[in-house]
């Protein structure tokens, strides 16, 4: 062969974000961007991605033979579970008696959520102690009545809780065992496998989960087979909401995995788009401000129970705060002085190119202050031309006020930090805002959550209780790491890439034999895939 040899290009993989107002597709090519595009989000999510999947291909000339992977981070379960819709009713079998009774499970939710899933809660005997000592052993014969009552009844998503299951989960295995040898027709979500230590929030993220299980299988199918009709025959991978992946199948058995990988998808592209490992991320979109903080290039994990349409859970969540600030919202004054002035927390939304002024509307928004300001050139600016100096001066003031202090609120010190600006709403902030060392609105910052998506890892957890009397804490610690790290290669990590990010210890004191918990997470580059695959979903 004659001449120079060139490599291969690097393949393209396509990130998409799911937000409230916009859907943002980005292509990138190793670690650069080769094109993005936008499209309204629609109520069917799908119809909004395969219409900026569409335009992001034809705008920049992309051959679908040329896509690699395409990763999706989505609302859509989210947004079902805060709507109370398309949720499916689901049985709870809690594993615990004679304990637990005082505390039945749906105790602490919200009327209108348990009407839609109806009362269908079966206290059964079973569970362990902290210490890992037998409550009351667990009955086959009650767990088989209870799966013939749940069938008779037409339920098909069951959660099954075990008192304290992280400690020993064998008591929920094996009665996802006996509950599905009676009634196999059983969809059935473990606890253990989803929360933390703590009953009531694992278990109700466990229903939680349970309660998305079939509208989980519907979206997965169907953007399958959006990817098949745009002909992208290559791997479909969703975010998770600790900045990492997983594949089609995972995200049908746990689509809770996907609550708030917005924001954390928004964190990630800005921690590789400004360089930025250490600082706080505000991600302005049409509707409002999600803020959280960086940790070694990682949104920083919420240490306390986390409430989802007013469900309290402790699956692991990003710290993230929101503010009813966004390109969208409602600018409003009573002509009196700047504590007159509001902005937020109503919005017009996506409607945003309807309703501004700066788009023909007739209605007051931040993006028209902001084009009035000069900060952002956008729509027509001869339509915000009129505004009352004040009164934009104002506003633009309490905006940023307005996200000074929830900066200061999630920083963990008073000294300034880097802070990272992003999202379509972006333009809303200005340089030097308040307790920042420096404000950095990268290239792209517009669609930071899509390249977020896009350049996502594979990631891995464990958190499993070792004895000390069968091995030293040095032997625990490899092996927990190696475990880890093998998980994320089977996951579909890269080995030569992966990497332990977080690792927590805590002796357990109360436990014979000098017990310790560790909980170790891993992460690590996808690993190039030969050949097609959609993860398995409706192919």
């Amino acid at each position: 062969m004659s001449g120079a040899e060139f490599p291969p290009p690097a393949p393209l993989r396509i990130g998409v974000d799911v937000g409230g107002t916009n859907t943002d597709a980005v292509a990138m090519s190793a670690e650069d961007v080769v094109g993005w595009a936008k499209a309204t989000t629609t109520p069917d999510v799908t119809d909004g991605i395969v219409t900026a999947v569409q335009s992001l291909l034809g705008e920049h000339d992309l051959s679908p033979d040329a896509i690699s992977a395409v990763m999706i981070g989505t609302t859509h379960f989210t947004n079902a579970l805060v709507e109370g819709r398309r949720l499916v009713p689901t049985a709870v079998v809690r594993l615990g008696l004679p304990a637990t009774k005082g505390l039945p499970p749906f105790i602490d939710w919200p009327d209108r959520l348990r009407e839609v899933l109806g009362d269908h809660v079966y206290l059964c005997h079973g569970g362990h102690e902290f210490d890992g000592r037998l409550i009351s052993p667990i009955d086959h014969d009650e767990l088989r009545a209870a799966a013939q009552d749940i069938a008779s009844a037409g339920v098909g998503s069951v959660a099954v809780t075990s008192v304290f299951s992280p400690v020993d989960a064998s008591f929920e295995a094996e009665a996802q065992e006996v509950l599905t040898d009676e009634a196999p027709e059983l969809d059935i979500s473990l606890s253990s496998e989803i929360g933390r230590l703590g009953l009531l929030e694992r278990e109700n993220a466990a229903i939680v989960n349970a309660c998305l299980r079939p509208l989980a299988e519907r979206t997965v199918v169907g953007l399958t087979r959006a990817l098949v009709e745009l002909g992208l025959d290559c791997p479909l991978h969703v975010s998770q909401n600790d900045g990492t992946l997983m594949s089609a199948d995972f995200a049908r058995r746990y689509p809770v995995a996907t609550f708030a990988s917005g924001p954390t998808n928004s964190m990630r592209g800005a921690a590789f788009l400004s360089g930025i490992r250490d600082g706080v991320v505000v991600d302005v979109g049409g509707t409002t401000s999600d803020i959280g903080v960086l940790v070694h290039g990682f949104p920083r994990e919420a240490s306390t129970a986390v409430s989802v349409a007013g469900v309290r859970t402790n699956f692991r969540m990003p710290d993230v705060m929101s503010l009813g600030l966004g390109g969208g919202s409602l600018v409003r004054s009573r002509n009196g002085p700047r504590s007159e002035v509001t902005v937020g927390p109503d919005s017009v939304g996506y409607e945003l190119t309807e309703r501004a002024l700066v788009f023909g509307g007739d209605e007051l928004t931040a993006t028209d202050v902001a084009a009035a300001a000069g900060m952002a050139d956008i729509g027509e600016a001869t339509s915000v031309g009129e505004l009352d100096p004040a009164l934009v001066s104002d506003a633009v003031e309490c905006m940023q006020d307005m996200l000074a202090e929830v900066v200061e609120q999630m920083k963990t010190s008073a000294d300034p930090v880097p802070v990272v600006i992003v999202g379509g709403g972006g333009v809303l902030v200005r340089d030097g805002l308040a307790g920042a060392s420096e404000t950095i609105r990268p290239n792209h910052f517009s669609v930071a959550s899509a390249i977020g998506a896009a350049i996502a890892q594979v990631g891995a957890e464990t958190d499993r209780v070792y004895s000390m009397a069968e091995m030293t804490r040095d032997e625990a610690m490899a092996e927990a790491r190696s475990a880890t790290a093998q998980r994320a290669v089977d996951a579909g990590a890269d080995p030569d890439t992966v990497e332990i990010t977080d690792i927590d210890e805590i002796p357990l004191t109360y436990l014979p034999s000098n017990a310790i918990r560790i909980r170790v997470k891993a992460v690590g580059d996808l690993a190039s895939v030969n050949g097609p695959s959609h993860g398995g979903a409706g192919t």
